[in-house]
């Protein structure tokens, strides 16, 4: 995965009309470590082509942590964004409701199938407009 830092993350979005995933993490944090395995899975890698992927250290970047966090600074927190840099809460994890942007560490799956959802929903018009023809 194509990793990019908040700031050339955004403007590559913004250029391209890309939607954002953009991944929190803490190099303290267990849970965040067993989530990196997630960006491994083949169907990962290969749906991330088709997003801007943008990784924030919350120790390294505290701005981005508190500027991105419409439930809490809680990590990992995943959240997809539109090319405009909106965060769309819509696309959260099935897990615990107090922590919605937590997606399953665990396994892919979750993950995948967000991506899924939110790359038909946030894609540029122009490529739906292609896939019709």
């Amino acid at each position: 995965i194509n990793w990019r830092d908040i700031k050339s993350g955004i403007y590559e979005s913004s250029q391209t009309g890309k939607p954002v995933v953009m991944v929190f993490h803490a190099t303290w944090c267990s849970a965040c470590k067993k989530y990196r395995a997630v960006f491994r899975d083949p169907g990962v890698v290969a749906a991330s082509s088709h997003f801007v992927m943008i990784l924030i250290d919350v120790d390294a970047d505290k701005i981005a942590n508190g500027a991105f966090a419409p439930d809490g600074t809680y990590v990992p927190r995943t959240l997809f964004l539109d090319s405009d840099g909106n965060v769309r809460t819509e696309f959260r994890g099935a897990g615990d409701p107090q922590y919605p942007h937590s997606i399953n560490v665990d396994g892919p799956d979750e993950l995948r199938a967000l991506m899924t959802k939110a790359g038909a929903a946030l894609r540029p018009a122009e490529k739906k407009a292609d896939d019709r023809t």
